[in-house]
């Protein structure tokens, strides 16, 4: 009888990730925010039920943002959700570009 393995090793291929169309969006915005000196740092968070593009002002800090893609809400809710520093849900919706509207508003500064 053999001992059981304590962590099992999941292939690559049961986690959920960011595919390359949707990772261009992301970082597009991102790209803007950080040559607006809004944003300075980012992480990618490849779990088994969920991806996680966090974004940071500061490398030591909590996210100020989560972009989720969750793709077991894709039927209910929507597959992709911007959420906030103290977790409430800005946006959700079935469509990425429609959800990161709600972090480009923040771009936005009327000028004096």
């Amino acid at each position: 009888m053999t001992a059981p393995t304590p962590f099992p090793i999941r292939p690559a291929d049961e986690r959920v990730a960011f595919h390359r169309t949707e990772l261009s969006q992301i970082l597009a915005l991102y790209g803007r925010m950080v040559a607006a000196g809004e944003w300075r740092d980012y992480g990618i968070s490849c779990l088994r039920d969920v991806s996680v593009f966090s974004i940071f002002r500061r490398t030591a800090e909590h996210p100020l943002y989560r972009i989720e893609k969750r793709p077991k809400l894709r039927s209910k809710q929507g597959l992709y959700a911007v959420i906030g520093m103290e977790g409430q849900v800005l946006k959700r919706g079935h469509d990425l570009k429609t959800v990161l509207r709600v972090l480009e508003r923040k771009l936005i500064r009327s000028v004096d």
